[in-house]
């Protein structure tokens, strides 16, 4: 797992970076700066409006006694999402508002819940049962 990620750090900002600088090439520095900063803009803006509908969907479903697990978990897509839309660069924001918004976060849920799923089963992650 650290070799994934380490890899990831070291891909993802160079693989940005070509791209930041062939779009400013391509359709100038300015431009492509404007498309960064309004698309950090933008993606804030969703994540917090789809945040806020997913918190109070939980506090529905808390108040009629259910845990709100799948909120949860769209609560954590919309959260590495927003991480991802504040990052300067085009692959992050792509990923960002597949993330935060509510047509493709579903495809994200499901991979999500399957790692958790292979985490618990390998014993990575503990579950603690109250009495």
């Amino acid at each position: 797992m650290f070799r994934i990620i380490l890899a990831i750090l070291i891909l993802v900002p160079a693989i940005e970076i070509t791209i930041l600088i062939a779009l400013g090439h391509f359709i100038g520095g300015w431009s492509t700066f404007a498309l960064i900063i309004i698309s950090g803009f933008l993606g804030a803006y969703f994540a917090k409006r789809e945040g806020r509908k997913v918190l109070e969907y939980a506090k529905f479903e808390w108040s009629q006694g259910q845990l709100p697990t799948q909120h949860l978990l769209d609560g954590i897509c919309i959260f590495i999402g927003g991480i991802l839309l504040i990052l300067p660069g085009f692959i992050t924001d792509i990923f960002g508002f597949l993330l935060v918004l509510p047509y493709t976060r579903p495809i994200f849920k499901v991979m999500l819940l399957a790692l958790i799923r292979k985490q618990i089963g390998k014993g990575g992650i503990n579950i603690i049962k109250r009495r």
